[in-house]
């Protein structure tokens, strides 16, 4: 593991998160309306967004169509739109519209799991998290770090593994690994700086 995150690192010095956001709300945000979304896209719909809704009041008051046609490009519009309403109501009920930096208080929040507070918490408030999402999934399963499927216990067998410092910039590595060499369909095992390490490789 520890050779694994040198090699990446030195390959992605600059990997981070590629949402868009400038507090923990636009990020906690964000990270709704990515889901089955590019980041690129939704980069392309935030800035008018968080200008419409500035603030979790905003977002707890917003007319449900309206918030609809602002998000229509991230696909799952109206899911996402009764995500945000509700989230951000609680976050209005409950913490004084104020993203909270724990977990256990994050994943209550409605439409907020795992995946998204590991996000929030790592990247807006710098607590280490395991962020699970595809990329990170499919990588840990083929390098052998996990044989799990479901992303709790991959992340609690990544925890195990990675330093703990190393959380949150772990998932930023393998996303951008993902996405660039080791893509899903014909990964590029002849190129990848892993092919050594990875027993799934078809070099």
């Amino acid at each position: 593991m520890a050779e694994i995150l040198v090699r990446l690192q030195k390959l992605y010095p600059d990997a981070r998160c590629s949402l868009d956001y400038a507090d923990p709300l636009q990020l906690l945000v964000a990270t709704i309306l990515s889901a089955q979304c590019t980041d690129a896209r939704v980069n392309q719909v935030t800035p008018a967004l968080f200008r419409r809704y500035p603030a979790a009041r905003d977002f707890a008051a917003a007319d449900p169509g309206a918030l609809e046609d602002a998000i229509r490009s991230t696909g799952f519009y109206r899911n996402k739109a009764r995500s945000l309403i509700a989230c951000c109501r609680q976050l209005v009920a409950h913490h004084d519209g104020r993203v909270p930096a724990d977990l256990d208080s994050l994943v209550q929040l409605p439409g907020i799991g795992r995946k998204t507070a590991n996000v929030v918490l790592g990247n807006a408030f710098g607590i280490p998290g395991v962020v699970v999402d595809t990329h990170v999934a499919r990588l840990a399963r083929l390098l052998a770090l996990t044989v799990q499927t479901d992303p709790n216990k991959i992340e609690r067998d990544l925890m195990e593994v990675v330093p703990r410092g190393e959380w949150t910039q772990l998932a930023h590595l393998f996303i951008v690994h993902g996405r660039r060499v080791c893509v899903a369909r014909r990964p590029r095992c002849a190129e990848c700086v892993l092919n050594d390490l990875c027993p799934s490789s078809q070099v």
